[in-house]
């Protein structure tokens, strides 16, 4: 049996049947947005198969620990995180492998490696599980390295990834996996998930997190609160209702930081569109209820169209977090192209 887990119930019993008639598949994807639980799903599911779930959880990478190590491998230069490739193995029959570097990325390396130690058989048991976790992170050359895996894998290998977009695959692995899809936790899940951890701000942590249990805890809310202050003036002078002058003050801020990478801030801005949507259509719960003043200037200046123009545009530049861009100057043009477009 998989240990306990918040929500998922449908995804845990079919893995659980897998288990349990021992026909496991040897590739399974796990599907979902970013801190919904996949890769603690992917942990216990290996715990039931492997035995020595204690020693597992401590390749999670939530883990202060963990994250140190991630963190200041973005330090390093290419050649060494190429040399010594990027993986946790504290089980030795449990691998997983993360993204690495500045940009966090599934490597081509960590991949080679991947395939190097795949050649092993287990150590403690019948089975190995290794796991990569957001694959959707691999770059072409490392996804085509997994590929070769994939198509002949031993028999005691099972590889599980995890990704938040499983669409952006090669077709040839998601061909080549079976997909679970794990859905947001609903309110009553988040709130027993909440009360049992005892995290302060309960209630704003859950209307961020979005049903999403690894977002609530790993949230920082003075970061956040941050962010939301630039991208508030952001969608304000996108929006004409500040000149643009009042982002460009803020602009040279987010620029001038590096601790914080293009991503957070482009999650703050769909968070903050789907409030402007909710109060346009007057219809939903409000993520962020305490700028309601701020978000009702917006939302009455933009239409529906602004606002899929405003999603695609953002989707745009997240797909440019992988490029390395910097983060003011794509930030500047998403203003420059909103205000083109009229509102």
């Amino acid at each position: 049996m998989i240990e306990a887990i918040y929500g998922h119930r449908a995804a845990v019993e079919s893995l659980e049947r897998l288990i349990a008639t021992v026909r496991i598949p040897q590739t399974i994807l796990l599907a979902g947005p970013e801190g919904v639980g996949k890769a603690t799903l992917a942990r216990r599911f290996a715990a039931a198969v492997l035995g020595g779930g204690p020693r597992i959880e401590r390749d999670d990478l939530s883990l202060e620990a963990n994250r140190a190590v991630i963190a200041d491998r973005e330090k390093w230069p290419a050649e060494r995180r190429n040399e010594d490739p990027l993986l946790f193995a504290s089980h030795p029959d449990f691998v997983t492998f993360a993204p690495d570097g500045p940009l966090r990325q599934i490597s081509i390396h960590q991949m080679r490696m991947l395939k190097e130690r795949a050649q092993f058989g287990p150590l403690e048991g019948s089975r190995r599980v290794f796991l990569i976790d957001q694959i959707d992170r691999a770059n072409e050359q490392a996804a085509n390295s997994l590929l070769k895996t994939l198509e002949e894998p031993p028999p005691y290998l099972i590889v599980m990834m995890t990704a938040q977009s499983p669409y952006d695959l090669l077709p040839t692995i998601r061909s080549r996996s079976v997909m679970v899809h794990l859905a947001p936790l609903d309110e009553e899940e988040m709130s027993a998930f909440m009360r049992e951890r005892g995290l302060d701000d309960a209630g704003r942590r859950v209307a961020l997190a979005a049903g999403c249990p690894g977002a609530a805890v790993t949230l920082d809310l003075a970061a956040y609160d941050k962010q939301r202050e630039a991208m508030v003036a952001l969608l304000r002078a996108a929006s004409g209702v500040a000149p643009f002058a009042e982002w460009a003050r803020h602009s040279e801020r987010v620029g001038q930081s590096r601790s914080i990478k293009l991503d957070a801030y482009l999650r703050v801005v769909y968070l903050l569109l789907e409030d402007v949507l909710h109060l346009r259509e007057s219809v939903g719960l409000l993520r962020n209820p305490d700028i309601r003043g701020e978000l009702d200037e917006i939302a009455a200046r933009v239409s529906v169209d602004w606002l899929r123009r405003a999603v695609r545009l953002t989707d745009e530049r997240m797909e440019l977090v992988r490029r390395n861009i910097q983060k003011n100057i794509a930030l500047d043009a998403l203003v420059v192209e909103l205000l083109r477009g009229g509102v």
